[in-house]
């Protein structure tokens, strides 16, 4: 599978990962909801990127490029970059201050288990399984082929679809239960930007539904107005 852009930095950022006594009389993993306005939605923080970089060459078809082969590579990338991102405020998001998978406007996320049967679980523990399940997609060979000439499996679209709705459920549960310890480190530009990539890149491609992305569209408008 080919490669994915980086992105450059326009500025040093600490990127530390946080500690539990860089926070100082705030309950850890807070519902933003118990705010008049979340944090992410005020100008001077929905406003920061780290790259001016051109998000529109980033994400479309390159010309001559097989499609399944470019979303596999970006699905890839995407990957590691979230999982990283979440890994950081591992120490942060624990059963006891997310007890259940949380999104804007206390969205609850249940997991889908093997049998079909929906699952209230802890957002650490939902993580876990989100990542694990998308990281034995992209090691399988039948699903996300590596060598040249092999083709990809017949309803591979909806299993980057899947990938893509996890992966920004993942991202929504940091933007609302976990943007405070994401400020203190100054790390939301970093996270603007990579949700502002990770949205682009499913608009282009058709990867979420309007009602996927309905619990955050508030920070959605508010990244446009901001360009």
């Amino acid at each position: 599978m080919g490669g994915c852009h980086s992105y450059p930095s326009a500025a040093k950022v600490d990127t530390k990962t946080p500690q539990p006594s860089d926070i100082h009389n705030e309950k850890l993993g807070i519902n933003n909801n118990n705010q008049e306005e979340p944090p992410y939605l005020q100008q001077q923080n929905a406003c920061q990127r780290i790259t001016n970089a051109d998000m529109l060459s980033l994400t479309s078809l390159p010309p001559g490029m097989d499609r399944a082969e470019w979303l596999a590579s970006n699905t890839v990338a995407f990957f590691k970059h979230i999982n990283l991102f979440s890994s950081a405020l591992s120490d942060f998001c624990t059963p006891s201050t997310c007890p259940t998978s949380c999104g804007p406007g206390n969205t609850i996320y249940f997991w889908t288990d093997d049998h079909g049967r929906k699952l209230k679980c802890s957002a650490p523990l939902y993580v876990d399984y989100a990542m694990s399940y998308i990281q034995d997609l992209l090691t399988d060979e039948d699903v996300f082929p590596t060598k040249a000439g092999v083709a990809f499996p017949t309803g591979f679209f909806f299993l980057v679809q899947k990938v893509f709705l996890l992966l920004f459920r993942t991202l929504a549960h940091i933007y609302w239960s976990h943007y405070s310890e994401v400020l203190l480190v100054g790390l939301h530009p970093h996270l603007n930007t990579l949700f502002s990539h990770l949205l682009l890149f499913c608009r282009q491609h058709s990867l979420l539904e309007p009602e996927d992305t309905k619990p955050l569209q508030d920070l959605i408008t508010a990244l446009e107005r901001h360009g």
